[in-house]
């Protein structure tokens, strides 16, 4: 079970830091990380204590591929009292049934865990799938793969949208959903200008002690206080 979400202010670094215009994320109070195996071990009381307080950690991608990294990271966040979800990358070269239920294979339906994320980019260095499906296809299976998790977790799943996918795909139209934006030179208000977001992924290049090299920089989107009713409304 995760521990209640207590907050600590953010001692973070960034390989390349950004000149922000308007809001920055130093206006947000909440802030978190993102991580897959490419961070290999990390020290989680220590970024816990330097201001992590949640994580999305991935679990799988497409529907056969499952992060090495997970079952550590999994663990490692839980034992240092981190909230942390899993998040799985989408192939559009498989069902979203078959992603759905790969995903519900390799991540457990954990008491206090935060909602899965359901990430939808394209990717062009894909090994194996680099087919883009019209928008309203891309929006209805969306919509199945989201159905199929809600029904298994209890909660209803988060989408992660990068900016270009946002527009391309008319993301907006999956009203009620709720979504983890990436803007890395500007905030969503900006970026994603009338959209409604619960979390904001500002760098890819940050620096957290107790994490060795790069990890990507996440915000939520209200105070300690709202942030502590979210996790208590949104947990499994």
């Amino acid at each position: 079970m995760s521990a209640p979400a207590r907050v600590a202010a953010p001692i973070f670094g960034d390989a390349k830091p950004v000149s922000w215009p308007g809001r920055t994320p130093t206006t947000h109070s909440v802030h978190g990380i993102d991580v897959s195996r490419w961070q290999g071990t990390i020290d989680w009381p220590t970024a816990r204590a330097n201001g992590v307080s949640f994580a999305f950690i991935k679990a799988t991608e497409g529907g056969d591929r499952s992060d090495p990294g997970f079952e550590g990271h999994w663990r490692g966040a839980a034992a240092a009292g981190v909230p942390r979800g899993a998040y799985h990358f989408y192939y559009f070269c498989t069902s979203p049934e078959i992603q759905a239920n790969w995903f519900i294979a390799n991540v457990p339906r954990e008491r206090g865990a935060l909602p899965p994320v359901l990430d939808m980019e394209w990717n062009a260095q894909s090994p194996s799938c680099r087919h883009r499906p019209e928008p309203a296809t891309v929006r209805a299976q969306a919509k199945t793969f989201l159905d199929i998790l809600h029904s298994h977790y209890g909660q209803r799943p988060i989408i992660y949208i990068t900016p270009d996918f946002w527009t391309e795909n008319q993301m907006w139209l999956l009203q009620g959903e709720e979504v983890w934006l990436r803007a890395v030179t500007r905030h969503p208000e900006e970026a994603y200008p009338g959209a409604a977001w619960s979390f904001w992924q500002y760098s890819g290049t940050g620096l957290v002690p107790g994490i060795n090299g790069p990890v990507d920089l996440n915000a939520f989107a209200g105070s300690p206080e709202a942030w502590a009713a979210w996790v208590a409304a949104r947990s499994l």
